[in-house]
Order: C-alpha cells, then sequence, then structure tokens
C-alpha cells in the first residue's frame, strides 16, 4: 500500500517539530493552502473536517509550492526558513531524511 502525499508531509513534520510546512495546492482551477504541523494538516481556504482521517490535500490535487517556516505558525509575521520549493525538490527530502 502506498502511503499518500499528505500523510508522508505529516510524517516529515513529525520528525522536524520545529518546522511548519505550507503548501500550496491547486485542485481543478480551484487554490488552496494547506497548513501541516507536527502531524495534522489544515486548509487555510476551506473546511477541514474534525476527523484527521479525512484527507485534507486530495490525491487530485497539484502541489505547486511548498514553504518551510519556524513553528509555531503566525500569519501576521511568519517566519520563514525556506520558500517556494517545488514538490520535485521536497520529494527528494522525504525520501533522504
Amino acid at each position: 500500500m502506498t502511503i499518500s502525499i499528505e500523510k508522508r508531509l505529516e510524517q516529515y513534520t513529525l520528525q522536524h517539530p520545529q518546522e511548519v510546512l505550507l503548501v500550496s495546492i491547486e485542485v481543478g482551477e480551484e487554490s488552496d493552502q494547506i497548513l501541516i504541523f507536527k502531524g495534522f494538516s489544515s486548509s487555510l481556504v476551506r473546511p477541514t473536517a474534525a476527523d484527521p482521517d479525512v484527507p485534507v490535500l486530495p490525491d487530485d490535487a497539484t502541489i505547486i509550492e511548498i514553504d518551510r517556516l519556524a513553528g509555531p505558525y503566525q500569519p501576521n509575521c511568519p517566519n520563514y526558513l525556506e520558500r517556494h520549493i517545488s514538490w520535485d525538490d521536497f520529494s527528494q527530502r522525504l525520501i533522504n531524511p
């Protein structure tokens, strides 16, 4: 069984609890931003289900970019560690942590 991208990103944040991932995606023609911190995902645009087993990052989503931020996330004053990481580049970090 293949682990979903969302679960892989959540596992990354469990291994790096001081980091927050801000994932910019497109689903069809809609844009969304997913915040992932300490193993949990939440949409900043759409409602997020209370059930953690309901995926926030759809399988058909296209990841535009990922930003790494220092936690905790402060929307008025985000502390970026790294910005505009492509999925191709970030996925390599999941293979070689």
